[in-house]
């Protein structure tokens, strides 16, 4: 007889939302993970009184009333808003691409009327009807001069290929806004836990046994013989030994530094936008909660994209036509395995916000 109803391997977001549900129903529930902390990629930790978004940024947002409701179990959120600035050459634009940003990019533009107008005038002059690639999308949605400035470096650098070869539907991501405004999220709530996503997660898991350090795919049939039913958030074509070929992925790097300066950038999140600069973006921590933690000192963290490769952190599905096919391979012979439910990002190979995951593993708890 088994000695738990369900192994969960993942101890991220969607593996503590799952154990959760289930444990709440009366089930009894494994949580594993092979990283020796809680919270999977929203992993956070105190230092100099800051908390510091370890696997990068994230802000939570959502306008799903039962997501909202189910996360308040477990901590209380700020009012934060997400404002990041785009840097070309010194040259600084806030984003969303909203009327702040045309007004400064084009200065004959003072109204959305005439910032229409132009976007229009630079789609025409392009001769774009129907985008093909993420290249022209983005010129589609604010014409050639934002593309060429904020949008063409940055992609580049964050996917690895040029723009003109990524799927248009990257890009339609990126909101854009006839209005003075520099929320870059517009969804009915949004915030940051006041004691950290790490903390968050943790309380989601109290009294539900979890096992750090551990490797599941190492010991797979071990494992059979304690459960019937396996949760899996890991990537899929792992699980499998590749058998279907390898999935690609874009990996991140991160550098983090302690300055001695109570202010560095003035804002929790800049990107910079030009092939020049090796980095992505720089995150200033501190901001996240309004400047919480040492008033001496504050903590950056440079975020590099990288190639990925077996070892490395998998962060970003590259959904692109040819590993879409190499995914549903997997997606079949998964569907016929019994006891065996793929979640998370990875498990499904799909990008999703965090709002997303808990979203999917609430459903999911629901009927496996």
């Amino acid at each position: 007889m088994p000695n738990y109803d369900y192994l969960i391997v993942g101890a991220g977001l969607y593996g503590a939302v799952f154990a959760r549900q289930k444990t709440d129903s009366g089930k009894k529930c494994l949580v594993i993970d092979r990283r020796d902390h809680l919270a999977g990629n929203i992993y956070s930790k105190r230092i100099e009184g800051i908390d510091v978004h370890v696997y990068g940024p994230h802000i939570f947002h959502t306008d799903k009333e039962d997501v909202w409701k189910f996360v308040n179990r477990f901590t209380r959120f700020n009012h934060f808003v997400y404002s990041p600035i785009a840097n070309y050459r010194g040259e600084l634009y806030n984003l969303p691409f909203n009327m702040n940003t045309f007004t400064k990019i084009w200065p004959d533009v003072k109204t959305p009327e005439q910032a229409r107008d132009k976007i229009r005038e630079q789609v025409e002059e392009a001769g774009i009807s129907s985008p093909k690639n993420l290249e022209e999308q983005a010129i589609s949605l604010v014409g050639t001069d934002i593309y060429e400035k904020l949008i063409k470096g940055y992609t580049e650098k964050q996917w690895g290929r040029p723009c003109s070869e990524l799927p248009a539907f990257i890009i339609k991501r990126l909101p854009v806004r006839l209005t003075f405004d520099n929320n870059y999220f517009n969804h009915a709530h949004q915030g940051i836990p006041l004691d950290g996503y790490t903390e968050m997660v943790k309380r989601m898991l109290e009294g539900i046994d979890v096992r750090l350090g551990i490797d599941y795919l190492s010991d797979k049939d071990e494992f059979g013989r304690l459960v019937e039913n396996i949760v899996y958030s890991g990537t899929i074509d792992e699980y499998y030994d590749y058998c279907f070929g390898e999935l690609e992925y874009r990996s991140l790097r991160f550098e983090t530094e302690i300055l001695e300066c109570p202010n560095y950038q003035g804002v929790a999140g800049m990107n910079y936008t030009h092939n020049d600069t090796p980095y992505t973006r720089i995150i200033e921590h501190k901001h996240f909660l309004f400047g919480a933690g040492n008033p001496d000192k504050t903590i950056i963290t440079k975020e590099y994209s990288a190639k990925w490769k077996k070892g490395d952190e998998p962060y970003y599905p590259v959904n692109d036509e040819r590993n879409l096919a190499i995914y549903e391979k997997y997606k079949n012979k998964a569907k016929a395995e019994k006891g065996l439910l793929f979640g998370g990002r990875l498990g499904t190979y799909r990008y999703m916000d965090m709002d997303q995951v808990i979203k999917q593993a609430l459903e999911d708890s629901g009927k496996f």
